[in-house]
């Protein structure tokens, strides 16, 4: 019955309210399924004392309620009975935040109608105004202004930024720069300069609390028809907020041959008011330190212009008027030199510089150094001022931050997301291809190093990148106080989250629990998972898996005799989600809410989702196998691309970058007319002739990919055809005479439906994962689909069962058994659903027994190094791969989910 009062609690990602909001937050919320009808019974309100339950279950009514707070809601995803699922939630910016919680049904005090707005009368609202030329978002605070394309050429992101009347910027555009070569002897070569052109403006949200606007174009060329470089840029505006946030997409669609990225950014000029003297430069440094300085500074000069005046330049206010310096320096004020161009580079991970220049055609001084630089640059005076803020700036590397014509009337603001002082751009195939010209030869590079190679599909010819931005409006030039804790909420914005226990009680993700160390074996399991967090949290900084294209990915397998991660030796090399450490660190944020997993496991997102996925052109919608450049394989999968590794971040943050990638897969069974995925291995490759009525799409991978797009395009959208297909291929798949132990059915993409006629038996040790387990359990629980809940209990059963068992349930021993450590979640899946203890036992023996590792030995993963020291040199390396570990702890965890009170105590 919908309408039942229900109560989330949340907490705060980094486990305490921040001390301040400026910049608002949103988040989602899962709602039991039949509880909640319609948004507007949802309420947010603060926890005033404790709460005498928690969970999906818990009474709305408690001594714990507090004042209701403006929010936001919208609807993310429905359960098919038409309830509410997930819903997305907003509030503004505010001082002091406390803990908070979702409430519907009796706990909604206020009308409907006061819901409706989203807030009371005295709350900072959002709003948003169409005129005949632009959309205006104001706040009360801020307003930016967008001029609409469809009333000539636009060249601008946002036309300005507007800070309690005053402008503080203005011609918001992204810019870039192109070489056609790069040269060998590394020596210059020309570059044309590009700019944003506009194509559509659209807001996707218009308040109370909340704005979005969604900004798409190209970069063009200045003069000239050159147009490429597709972009989306989302503006989003928070009530009460004096910084907006800004989601910028790039995807690059260029030759790689001829084609070299030079520089890009994002830029904006900046009015000046006040004297040199008064104008300040703000820059972010490591560890919290900033470069503070004036355009002219008045320290350490000969003559002392006044105690008052230093003191209130260090601090960045206005200065006393002249008449009260000592006039030995007010007078000689024009012999000061005024510092009009400043640049920060960040070419790596390691180290940052800092100069600056009094103008062009004058030499630049440096002016400081560092490691790890934040990313943050502003320019503003007594009257106001503009700051930029990218986050993962040193991880994203090469960035570089510009001010230049800071002593004119209108200064230009750089922040570049690719530094024009780095090496240009190169996206070239790394190698010629060794000779490897027929499926024959290119088997045989598999063979010896792992590498799925066809010329010409080594291409990055559609793959994409997000940058996270702030936008800072200033009134004034800020403290350094608050400046620094605006700089840390970029890098580590405040978020608000369900709890573990609420996630779990709604049953939403398949089969997880929160950490349980209440017996001596599962705290030995619960620490070995935690140990190889740390191991994967510590290689990716210890290996520098840093770098605009690398960043949110991890190595594939190590080398024990160069004691490095084999970066160039083919398959080895990035693992774009192979064997689904995505999955591994969702689950392992999802039972335990640590931050420092949280941020890997989205930095990930970010990075699998975008880079290692085509956006448009010959394989848009699909996925590249692990490789040394992130699109070089030849194997453009959906098994990469596949939703499963993206709805939990989306669910959990209502993050629409996230939900356009969802989105772009909704008709992706329509690759499988074009890219045969086992081309290169079919056996019956001499008689089969893909067509649309008879596709070959493999039941693990291929269909597990499928199911999860449509499984998220319809509890999002409703849409039907979606809808149809999943349920449809779930009914053949129960209705085929071996079911998933088919191993590959033909799929009429007409119809959305498998033949099920086909009657054998085929399988594959890397069906179950990349997100089928987790799909499948999701599926039934979900829905009843007749002979899908069976099909997949017979295939979790058998996967890991005798010979003789096998023989004597489809006539034959399957082939391809591998990973048993992995599969062992079948066999537990098996056991908790039909209760068989002697399963369960079985399913716990192939965990710990077979394969690599004992699960109670925390060296099983590792092994000492001897000899000479190495470049970064280690006490410990692997002696598995990255994806192994995965493997282990998704198995770990569903494991102990589903027969964690079998599990055998230690002796």
């Amino acid at each position: 019955m919908t309408g039942s009062a229900v109560r989330v609690p949340l907490r705060w990602l980094d486990d305490a309210p921040p001390d301040r909001l400026s910049g608002g937050a949103t988040w989602g919320v899962p709602l039991p399924r039949g509880a909640v009808d319609s948004i507007a019974r949802l309420r947010l309100r603060e926890i005033a004392g404790p709460p005498t339950g928690s969970g999906a279950d818990a009474g709305a009514e408690d001594s714990g309620r507090g004042a209701e707070v403006a929010a936001q809601f919208w609807p993310l995803a429905t359960w098919p009975d038409g309830s509410v699922k997930w819903a997305g939630v907003a509030i503004g910016a505010m001082q002091a935040p406390v803990e908070y919680e979702v409430v519907s049904g009796a706990a909604a005090s206020l009308s409907a109608g006061e819901r409706a707005s989203g807030q009371d009368s005295s709350a900072p609202r959002v709003t948003v105004r169409h005129d005949d030329a632009e959309v205006v978002v104001a706040n009360g605070t801020i307003e930016i202004a967008f001029a609409r394309p469809e009333h000539g050429p636009v060249d601008t992101i946002a036309r300005r930024l507007v800070r309690d009347g005053r402008t503080v910027s203005e011609d918001v555009r992204l810019v870039s720069l192109l070489q056609d070569e790069v040269r060998e002897d590394g020596g210059s070569a020309p570059r044309r300069r590009f700019r944003s052109r506009v194509t559509t403006v659209e807001v996707e949200q218009d308040g109370p609390v909340r704005a979005v606007v969604r900004v798409e174009g190209v970069h063009q060329q200045e003069d000239a028809e050159r147009a490429w470089l597709p972009f989306t840029v989302r503006f989003v505006v928070m009530a009460g907020a004096a910084e907006v946030r800004l989601v910028h997409s790039l995807v690059w669609n260029g030759d790689a041959e001829h084609d070299f990225l030079a520089g890009l950014g994002v830029r904006a000029d900046v009015p000046l008011r006040a004297p040199l003297h008064d104008r300040h430069v703000r820059l972010a440094g490591a560890d919290g330190g900033f470069f503070a300085e004036a355009v002219r500074g008045l320290t350490g000069l000969r003559r002392d212009p006044g105690t008052e005046v230093r003191a209130a330049q260090v601090r960045g206010v206005a200065t006393p008027p002249l008449a009260q310096w000592n006039p030995q320096v007010s007078e000689r004020l024009e012999l000061i030199p005024a510092w009009g161009d400043l640049t920060l580079t960040q070419l790596s991970a390691d180290g940052f510089g800092i100069r600056k220049r009094t103008a062009p055609g004058h030499a630049w001084i440096d002016a400081g150094a560092g490691t790890r630089a934040e990313g943050y640059v502003a320019i503003s005076d007594p009257t106001g001022g503009f700051g930029i803020g990218i986050r993962s700036f040193w991880q994203s590397h090469p960035g570089q931050l510009d001010l230049r014509r800071a002593t004119e009337d209108r200064a230009e603001l750089t922040a570049w997301l690719y530094a024009p002082e780095a090496q240009p751009m190169d996206v070239r195939f790394y190698h010629d291809g060794l000779g490897q010209d027929d499926f024959a030869t290119q088997l045989e590079g598999l063979e010896i190093t792992y590498e799925d190679y066809e010329p010409g599909f080594g291409d990055a010819h559609g793959v994409a990148r997000t940058h996270e931005l702030t936008l800072f409006a200033y009134a004034a030039t800020p403290a350094i106080e608050d400046v620094a804790a605006a700089v840390a909420a970029v890098q580590r914005p405040p978020l608000l989250q369900p709890t573990p226990a609420h996630l779990r009680a709604v049953g939403v993700f398949g089969d997880w629990a929160p950490v349980d160390r209440s017996t001596v074996a599962r705290a030995e399991i619960e620490d070995s998972i935690d140990f190889l967090l740390e191991f994967y949290l510590g290689q990716i900084d210890q290996r520098r898996w840093y770098g605009f294209w690398n960043f949110g990915d991890v190595m594939h397998a190590y080398d024990l005799d160069r004691h490095v991660w084999r970066y160039d030796v083919g398959g080895y090399a990035w693992d774009n989600s192979e064997l689904s450490p995505d999955l591994w660190l969702w689950y392992s944020y999802l039972r335990t809410g640590r931050a420092d997993v949280f941020r890997l496991a989205e930095a990930m997102t970010r990075h699998t989702g975008e880079v290692d996925v085509y956006h448009l052109g010959r394989w848009q919608g699909l996925g590249s196998r692990h490789n040394v450049q992130h699109w070089g394989c030849s194997a453009k999968q959906l098994r990469i691309s596949s939703p499963i590794y993206r709805r939990i971040f989306y669910f959990l943050t209502a993050d629409e970058r996230v939900g356009d990638l969802l989105t772009e897969l909704r008709d992706s069974d329509e690759r499988f007319v074009d890219t045969d995925p086992t081309r290169k291995v079919r056996t019956d490759a001499a008689t089969y002739r893909p067509d649309r009525g008879a596709l070959a799409v493999g039941l693990g991978t291929d269909w597990g990919a499928l199911a999860a797009t449509w499984l998220a395009d319809w509890e999002r959208t409703g849409n039907e055809r979606s809808r149809d297909r999943l349920l449809g291929t779930m009914a053949d798949i129960g209705a085929l005479p071996k079911g998933f132990l088919t191993g590959e059915a033909l799929y009429d993409i007409e119809t959305g439906r498998f033949d099920t006629t086909r009657d054998r038996v085929a399988v594959s040790h890397l069906s179950a994962v990349f997100g089928l387990v987790e799909v499948c359990s999701e599926l039934i629980d979900l829905v009843d689909v007749p002979g899908f809940r069976e099909a997949w209990l017979e295939y979790c059963r058998l996967y890991l069962a005798s010979p003789e068992e096998q023989v004597a349930v489809v006539g034959e021993r399957p082939t391809g058994i591998h990973l048993e450590q992995a599969h062992s979640r079948l066999t537990a899946y098996a056991a908790a659903s039909t209760g068989d203890e002697k399963m369960a036992d079985a399913a716990w023996q192939a965990f710990e027994g077979i394969g690599e590792w004992l699960v109670h030995r925390r060296d099983f993963v590792l092994s000492r190094i001897d000899g000479p020291a190495v470049l970064n040199p280690v006490d410990e390396a692997p002696s598995v791969g990255t994806n192994d570990v995965a493997q282990y702890g998704l198995a770990a965890i569903q494991n102990l989910a589903l027969i964690g009170d079998r599990l055998p105590e230690r002796s």
